[in-house]
């Protein structure tokens, strides 16, 4: 993955993190996760959200809730799914039943 110069964080969550503290940290690890999670896909697809173009290697296909278990609580990500058409399975060289 690679860095984005134009990632900021929200002005209402520096805000949640001052007046709260450390307690905003599983929210704050989620919705930082989330973007990074995001853009890989994106990256991956070589398109942003319904942008169409030649390059363009699959569809964004939702997503799916993820739990993982941390020290500091629970924490339920939104892992994107990603959909390929059948030619470029074919192209990859995967079999179809």
């Amino acid at each position: 993955m690679t860095y984005r110069q134009d990632f900021t964080l929200p002005a209402e969550i520096m805000e949640q993190v001052a007046e709260q503290g450390l307690d905003i940290l599983p929210e704050l690890i989620r919705i930082v996760l989330n973007a990074a999670m995001q853009a890989e896909r994106s990256e991956h697809l070589q398109a942003e959200h319904y942008q169409h173009s030649e390059e363009r290697r699959g569809y964004a296909n939702g997503y799916k809730p993820k739990t993982m278990r941390t020290r500091i609580g629970d924490i339920t990500f939104a892992v994107p799914q990603v959909s390929t058409p059948r030619l470029w399975k074919r192209a990859c060289g995967v079999n179809e039943p």
